[in-house]
């Protein structure tokens, strides 16, 4: 498995954390310090728990995206704005 991980010094010092969850997240002394730190910490979570992914519903404006597709009302009412902007451009 991959995982995306931001590395940065921090007081003398480099931090690693796992990108989107930062609470998960070791300082070391050095930066592959860090790096394999923060590699255990995820072990542990993964052996003491189950990694899948969740398909969620889009809500709000993105469930509109594609929605009307097929309706030709939204199709005339395109080709008559974009022939609209043309005879905007060309005067």
């Amino acid at each position: 498995m991959t995982f995306p991980v931001v590395v940065e010094a921090c007081d003398g010092q480099f931090a690693a954390s796992l990108v989107g969850v930062p609470h998960v997240r070791v300082v070391g002394p050095t930066r592959s310090q860090a790096i394999d730190a923060l590699k255990v910490v995820l072990e542990h979570h993964i052996a003491l728990g189950e990694l899948l992914s969740l398909d969620i519903e889009p809500t709000g404006i993105s469930s509109l995206a594609g929605k009307y597709e097929a309706d030709p009302t939204l199709r005339a009412i395109c080709d008559e704005v974009y022939q609209l902007r043309e005879a905007e451009r060309s005067a």
